[in-house]
């Protein structure tokens, strides 16, 4: 029997309508430009790509080998519990497997906590130029946002975090969920160990604090000290890092959260089967194995964060204290203007309008022969 064209109902609902309360006027995650489009309009290595914070000296070599043996059990489903990384992170880092949870990039596990946690009666407070995902995981979960104002100008790590407006923020009647990320995206800067322990101390126990520390390994600043070491004395604290930035292993999206083992065993509930793929796996624990392929990165990229902000500087830039692998950088009534030049000539930047940092632009630290390209470019831009 062959079906009658004519019936049916071709009416398109409006889908939008249909969707729950916290997705109706959600918009989806900004990555920036279309890069794709990019490097085919400019050709295969002439684009300066630094607008994504990317690790420009790559993965380590023991990574790509894992990654590509395990290519030969791509017909298989990956390891559900990812044992192996799992054992190799918790010897890394000197915590329990049962306290370490698995992501498909941390991004991924930002969401969830606050799909786990939040909701219309239970809030998420967040910094001011904090990360956007954070937002989109409160409006995504319909959850109430409290957002406490950064830092004012003149003040040493101006736009960053002011632990007291947060502490206010977070300890409304209605907050269940704090996002910190430590150091920032997008403005780089950072809270030491004392004041991030004072925040804690002044909070509930019932407000789970998720300290994003994607940026962490390129840290060198002093009084700054990982979320890590205040785990055992802070149980509704949990961490998320990434293999995105200083592993170099962004394509492959491998991100993990350490905490209490208790809150952990909750957020497996969540967690999508098989979500990370046997390649990053194999990738990941590999990676973790080559610590000087890593410290030789974090090195190069501290060197090239100091020679380009002077370079910026020279140039009469205001750039803000970073200790990522990124500046955010002033240009004020000149900053549209300057991002378009710069694209012109092939050089990638992040505008920060979205951020409500209309005045400025994001600059990846990229190597000394990218970071030469953008200053040139800079100085074919125009004032």
């Amino acid at each position: 029997m062959t079906s009658d064209p004519g019936i049916g109902n071709s009416a398109a609902p409006c889908f939008a309508a249909l969707a729950q309360p916290g997705l109706r006027a959600l918009k989806a995650y900004d990555p920036g430009h279309d890069l794709v489009a990019l490097r085919a309009r400019h050709g295969a290595g002439r684009l300066v790509e630094l607008g994504a914070n990317e690790n420009p000296y790559g993965p380590s070599p023991l990574a790509v080998a894992a990654a590509r043996d395990a290519l030969g059990t791509a017909h298989r489903y990956p390891d559900p519990l990812g044992g192996g990384l799992k054992q190799a992170l918790a010897a890394r880092l000197g915590v329990a497997p049962a306290q370490l949870l698995l992501g498909n990039g941390s991004h991924e596990l930002l969401m969830q906590f606050a799909q786990a946690f939040a909701g219309p009666a239970a809030g998420v407070a967040m910094s001011q130029y904090g990360f956007a995902v954070y937002a989109l995981a409160a409006q995504a979960a319909g959850a109430p946002l409290r957002i406490a104002p950064a830092l004012p100008a003149g003040h040493a790590m101006a736009r960053g975090h002011d632990p007291e407006a947060l502490l206010a923020a977070a300890r409304g009647e209605d907050v269940r969920l704090l996002y910190l990320a430590n150091p920032n995206n997008p403005t780089g800067t950072w809270i030491d160990a004392d004041a991030l322990a004072r925040l804690l101390d002044g909070l509930p126990p019932e407000v789970l604090v998720v300290v994003d520390e994607a940026y962490a390994e390129f840290v060198d600043a002093p009084g700054y000290a990982s979320a890590l070491a205040l785990l055992p004395r802070y149980r509704n604290l949990v961490v998320t890092r990434t293999f995105s930035k200083a592993h170099a292993l962004a394509g492959l999206r491998v991100g993990y959260a350490v905490g209490d083992a208790a809150l952990v065993a909750v957020m497996e509930r969540l967690r999508e089967s098989f979500n990370v793929n046997c390649v990053a796996l194999a990738a990941a624990t590999a990676a973790l194995g080559d610590q000087a392929h890593l410290r030789e990165g974090v090195a190069a990229n501290a060197r090239e964060r100091a020679r380009l902000t002077e370079g910026l500087r020279e140039r009469g830039r205001f750039v803000h204290p970073s200790q990522t692998n990124f500046l955010l950088v002033e240009f004020g009534s000149a900053t549209a203007a300057t991002e378009a030049a710069l694209l012109r000539q092939g050089v990638v930047v992040r505008p920060m309008a979205g951020y409500g940092l209309p005045d400025c632009l994001r600059i990846s630290v990229g190597t000394a022969a990218e970071n030469v390209r953008l200053l040139q470019a800079l100085d074919g831009a125009g004032p």
